[in-house]
């Protein structure tokens, strides 16, 4: 499959997320959001730039307020901002996250979290 990135490849990639200077710091590509793919995230926000050593990405699918398959990932530090890739499930619903770091503060953005879509890949018009 091709890349469908809007930021490019490899250290450019990064580099252009970083730029975009999105609120909060977080930027998902590529979006839309389509079952079974790799998605990378990426974290330039509070915690990346004033917490306490390690950010990891706390994530999980389905409803904004009922999160299934929670996982922790530790995500991995550039010159840019943090960064890691989850490939999704196989089935639409919704890719929700937030962020923590080694001393256990929270990036939620503002209690809200980040949520996405995930789409089956159909053309719908």
């Amino acid at each position: 499959m091709a890349n469908r990135s809007r930021f490019g490849d490899n250290e450019a990639r990064l580099k252009a997320m970083h730029e975009v200077d999105y609120p909060g710091g977080v930027v998902v590509d590529p979006v839309p959001i389509t079952a079974g793919e790799e998605v990378t995230v990426f974290y330039n926000g509070l915690l990346g730039k004033e917490g306490q050593g390690q950010v990891y990405l706390h994530y999980g699918f389905g409803k904004h307020d009922s999160w299934r398959n929670v996982i922790d990932m530790k995500m991995e530090k550039t010159g840019w901002g943090w960064v890691t890739s989850v490939v999704m499930p196989e089935h639409e619903g919704r890719f929700n996250l937030c962020f923590k770091d080694g001393a256990d503060h929270w990036d939620n953005n503002s209690s809200v979290n980040w949520s996405f879509q995930i789409h089956n890949g159909s053309n719908r018009y």
